[in-house]
Parts: C-alpha cells; structure tokens; sequence
C-alpha cells in the first residue's frame, strides 16, 4: 500500500463516514481511527475527553484507476456539514471537527481547490470550517467500532444518523455505488 492510494477524512462520527465510504466503489478498505492530536495511542476514552486534540477519523485505501481523490472529496463534502465547527448533528466537540488529512502535497492542492470551489458556490448556505492539514500519524481504533454500521445496524443510532446519510450518499452518487 502507498500512500498515494490513502485518504483521511473527519466528518463527524467516524461511524458515519467508515458506512458510507464503505459503499463507494473503488475503496479497497475503510479503517476508523484517531488523528490530528497530542496524545499517543489514544483510547476512545481519551479522544471523547476531548484533550487530546484528535480528531475522528476514517482512512481509506483506494484505487485511483477507479475513483480519484477528488471524487473523494466531493462525496465527503456532501455526506457531512462542512459548515458547522466541532460539530455533527447532535454530536460536539473538537474530536468531531471536519478535517481533511493530506498525506502528499498533491492531495492538499486537490482539497484545497475543491474547497474554493465549494466557498465561491451556492452549494452551501454558511461558510466552509472544514480544516486541511498534513497527516502526522493516524491510529485505528479499537476494533469494535470497524464496520460498526454493518455489524450494529438496527441500533436506533445507526437508524436515525446513519441510515439517513447513507440513503443521501446513495441517491446522491448512485454512479459511485460499490453495491
């Protein structure tokens, strides 16, 4: 794997975003973790503190003959509010900003000029938060929270906040659609 072929995203509940790249065709894998922090293996416990500056996350390995970065991106920005700082719906806190993790200098050009793209566009009605910064390590998390939406998905939360994103994604990029 090189890291050409990885993108990481914070859009929220890393539970969210993991079901929905999870879909998208051209991902290889998705792995939730922890990234942009302080603290060494963090804990969830630790990031839902709040004081170790992580944020969650989801990394995505992918084929680029299939999906470009871009295109990425662009399903990221409309799965999530990109509007809304250390926030997700009902969840709050740093460890839920919206962030983009580059792993090349090539990736952080793509996010930025997408998010120009977005800010001088009427696709949102405030202002783009969403940070873009280069990725320094990224942790997975503990394993019960991989593919938790496909293990737990008659949970009311997976009901309520997952299965509407995930029906979004699905009417939205049906030509990206693994399934």
């Amino acid at each position: 794997m090189t890291d050409a072929s990885l993108a990481t995203f914070g859009g929220g509940c890393f539970w969210c975003t993991e079901a929905i790249y999870s879909e998208v065709l051209g991902v290889k894998s998705v792995t939730s973790g922890y990234a942009g922090g302080k603290t060494e293996n963090p804990t969830y416990k630790d990031i839902c503190s709040g004081t170790t500056g992580h944020a969650e996350v989801i990394q995505v390995e992918f084929d680029a003959d299939h999906i470009s970065y871009r295109d990425l991106l662009t399903i990221f920005f409309a799965t999530h509010d990109p509007t809304t700082l250390n926030q997700q719906g009902a969840d709050r806190g740093t460890q839920y900003r919206s962030i983009i993790f580059t792993h090349d200098d090539g990736q952080s050009q793509v996010a930025q000029q997408l998010l120009s793209e977005l800010d001088a566009s009427d696709e949102f009605a405030s202002p783009i938060v969403t940070l873009i910064e280069p990725l320094t390590t990224f942790y997975p998390a503990e394993e019960y929270h991989q593919g938790y939406y496909q293990q737990n998905g008659n949970q009311p939360y997976c009901n309520a906040v997952i299965k509407p994103k995930l029906e979004k994604f699905r009417a939205r990029f049906a030509d990206h659609q693994a399934k």
